[in-house]
């Protein structure tokens, strides 16, 4: 995991827009007419339909959509009680996570109240805003009676996640492990350290499950909860023992089948764990240090199922998994509570998901990591794309059935696409692909390991986690540049390609560069020569195994590199051209765009490369493509020029892959407007279908449409020029490219070095 720096907290939280979150606009605000509709006078009429009937008010306005995230600060994080304004940031962030794994819109407040009374007529004064309430940071035993009278009182969804968070996603990890280890809930020995909400919210979530409460020991600070101490309150008298023969964590936890940690760091020891039943689980869940590290767990019993709420070891469980997705569905069916039923839905859900094969874009990195379901994986990663529709269809669906539910769901297939759809918001994908690469770091070359972006994103590669960087340059200057910069080159290999030390390798890379173009005038003196140019070198050390991807592109000509990457690396056999292309992140959805950077004028045999190879790498990201091929006319209006073309290529494209949805050639307002398209011209490929791969005719065409609209949409996420059809991982970056965007190329690069080699694994 990146080390996080208090500078770096402090910077990211302040510069640009302070804060993490805003308020944006979703209906036209430009003309008159528009601010007439908006505001007065024609705000009038949802108001008056709303006091006709209150629940307009989710018709008319954003309330169904709309969450509180309300926290009076006193249990904030691992910061404890630092008061309202303070925990701030925490509720902002909250609010983040909302927005980019569920799209729900969120409005943070911080009450400064401490009273239980007072800050529950607070909440129920504001209620009426809202859809839901998520209670955050309230500490125990407050939050348990602020949450109940909430609940008792208000008609929309309230949970205190930090209690039925927590214990949502460990009840489903819990139910995984007991089936890979073979036990039943009913029967097993339950251990829980900690006894704050949490522990406590947790615990009676797997009782709802089947344990049985005579199987539980929870333990506090003071030791074992049991009937005969009389300093507990109602929540812990609830699970006091009648056991007097244990008083300790080492005494309880003798023959445990499960141990629950929500306490401290290191309060398990190895002897504790020895101690327990076969096939013991640990759920060690203190963060940021578990009760017992994963590699000591992992010692002392190495038939142990373990999960920790760090992502850096299997089986995380992560508070994200669960509430975007169970707001979603109460939200989505405008639910009066989220109940027992919702949540025990909402476990069923995720337990199941992990026992499912995983998309394309993540299950190239669970086969590397020979990950299914099992001990390594009974809980899934938090970012993967099934949750929203998995979670929140069986929360909706529990809300109905429970009879919570004011709005019922009735095309579950048309909910689910609209889920789904949600999944193109903020940086959705590349958090999936940095997860990806994270799980199998590759050996990645920069070619200008002396331009300050190129550093800075090698640098910032390697504290994510998602790569071990390999810099080509001069040690001497790079070495004074990362002073210059602050940046750590600690973990980085430094190559001088031109150092008489690099002689040897130089030397062997031009022997097989020369053996390898030999019957095309290439000499051993010139490829000698060749190995001095850094995408020459670096190439080659992909070619050669010495590393397993290669980023460039900063300094040098694309039209150079692109000679450099045939002649080194080559064309896969089955195409005659490479291509690239860009990814666009919007809040309307992803966009894929061909070819960015290399075909300048493409003829007809060049455009059916790019579009095979266009579908290829789109469904590799996950998704099945709906394509579009460009042109200024539509469907045969002009029969000169490029339009004939792209008109020979669909032609092609249609009679050999007579199932993929591709058509053309027509201009991109048809391509991108389904209503219109479908009404002009009903006889396509794409009816009823909105595209989401567009191939452009010409160079010129695809460089300026993905410029244009990086440069009109500040919002947008942009990952690219992604390399299609080449041997090798060589991906290309643009000169201007800032640190972010290499840095997404890399986990791209990374990804793809990851499938090559299981491909290669599996052709052996």
């Amino acid at each position: 995991m990146a080390k996080i720096t208090k500078e770096a907290a402090l910077l990211y939280h302040s510069q640009g827009k302070p804060g993490k979150i805003e308020v944006v606009p979703t209906k036209p605000y430009s003309t008159q007419t528009d601010l007439s509709l908006a505001y007065s006078p024609g705000v009038a009429e949802p108001c008056l339909e709303i006091q006709k009937e209150p629940l307009n008010a989710y018709k008319y306005t954003d309330k169904g959509n709309l969450v509180a995230v309300i926290s009076n600060g006193t249990a904030v994080l691992g910061l404890g009680d630092i008061g309202a304004l303070s925990g701030k940031p925490v509720m902002e962030g909250k609010g983040l996570l909302f927005k980019i794994y569920a799209g729900i819109d969120v409005f943070d407040i911080e009450v400064n109240e401490k009273d239980p009374d007072k800050f529950v007529e607070a909440v129920k004064a504001i209620a009426p805003t809202f859809g839901g309430i998520n209670l955050e940071d309230i500490k125990a035993p407050e939050c348990f009676e602020i949450e109940r009278r909430l609940k008792e009182e208000l008609d929309i969804p309230v949970m205190h996640d930090d209690q039925h968070g927590t214990a949502i996603i460990s009840s489903a990890g819990l139910l995984n492990a007991l089936e890979v280890a073979g036990k039943r809930i009913e029967d097993v020995k339950i251990v829980v350290n900690g006894a704050g909400a949490s522990a406590i919210s947790c615990t009676k979530l797997y009782l709802s499950l089947g344990a049985r409460l005579e199987n539980v020991v929870m333990l506090d600070s003071k030791g074992v909860i049991s009937k005969q101490r009389t300093d507990l309150n109602e929540q812990k008298k609830f699970f006091a023992t009648d056991r007097t023969d244990i008083h300790t964590l080492a005494e309880a936890i003798k023959g445990a089948d499960v141990f629950l940690g929500l306490s401290k760091g290191n309060v398990l020891s190895k002897d504790m764990v020895r101690s327990m039943a076969p096939s013991p689980i640990v759920f060690a869940l203190a963060n940021p240090t578990p009760e017992i590290s994963y590699e000591d767990a992992t010692e002392a019993r190495p038939d142990v199922l373990m999960a920790t709420g760090r992502s850096d070891y299997p089986n995380q469980i992560n508070n994200v998994i669960g509430f975007p997705y169970i707001f979603r569905g109460a939200l989505d069916t405008h639910a009066k509570a989220i109940n027992e039923e919702m949540k025990i839905a909402a476990v069923r859900a995720i337990a199941n998901l992990a026992k499912q094969p995983v998309p394309d874009v993540v299950n190239a990195a669970y086969h590397v990591n020979n990950l299914s379901f099992g001990r390594d994986y009974f809980i899934p990663k938090p970012v993967d794309p099934r949750l929203i529709t998995e979670v929140s269809c069986a929360v909706a669906r529990a809300a109905m059935e429970s009879g919570v539910a004011r709005t019922p769901i009735e095309d579950w297939d048309a909910y689910r696409l609209r889920l789904r759809e949600l999944m193109g918001y903020e940086s959705k994908l590349t958090a999936q692909l940095y997860d990806i690469a994270r799980s199998n770091p590759q050996r990645v070359v920069f070619a200008e390991g002396i331009h300050p972006n190129m550093l800075k994103a090698a640098v910032e590669a390697k504290a994510e986690g998602i790569c071990q960087p390999i810099l080509l340059g001069n040690d001497e200057i790079i070495a004074k540049m990362a002073k210059q910069l602050n940046l750590s080159l600690e973990g980085i290999e430094v190559v001088n390609l031109r150092h008489p030390n690099e002689q040897s390798r130089r030397e062997r890379y031009a022997h097989i560069l020369a053996t390898k173009r030999a019957r095309e005038g290439v000499t051993y003196e010139e490829a000698n020569d060749k190995m001095f140019e850094r995408n020459y070198f670096g190439m080659m050390m992909v070619e050669t195994g010495d590393a397993d991807a290669f980023i460039t592109g900063l300094y040098t000509k694309y039209s150079n590199t692109i000679k450099v990457a045939k002649e080194v690396i080559g064309i896969q056999p089955e195409f005659k051209h490479f291509a690239t292309m860009h990814i666009l992140n919007t809040k309307k959805g992803t966009f894929f765009l061909a070819d960015t950077l290399i075909n300048r004028h493409p003829d007809t045999e060049a455009l059916v490369d790019i579009a095979k190879l266009a579908e290829r790498t789109v469904r590799f990201f996950n998704h099945t493509p709906v394509m579009a091929m460009l042109s200024y006319s539509n469907f045969g209006t002009d029969t000169d020029g490029s339009p004939v073309e792209v008109h020979q290529a669909v032609d092609y494209m249609q009679q050999t892959y007579p199932d993929l949805a591709i058509d053309g050639e027509m201009q991109v307002n048809f391509a991108l407007n389904r209503e219109l398209r479908d009404q002009k011209y009903p006889f396509t490929r794409l009816l009823g279908k909105d595209v989401n791969t567009l191939v452009f005719p010409t160079l010129s065409a695809a460089n300026a449409a993905s410029k244009l609209l990086q440069a009109m949409n500040n919002d947008m996420v942009v990952i690219g020029p992604i390399q299609m059809g080449l041997n090798k991982p060589i991906h290309f970056t643009d000169f201007e490219s800032s640190v972010r965007d290499i840095v997404n190329l890399t986990a791209v690069a990374v990804i793809d070095a990851i499938v090559a080699k299981k491909k290669a694994d599996l052709q052996k």
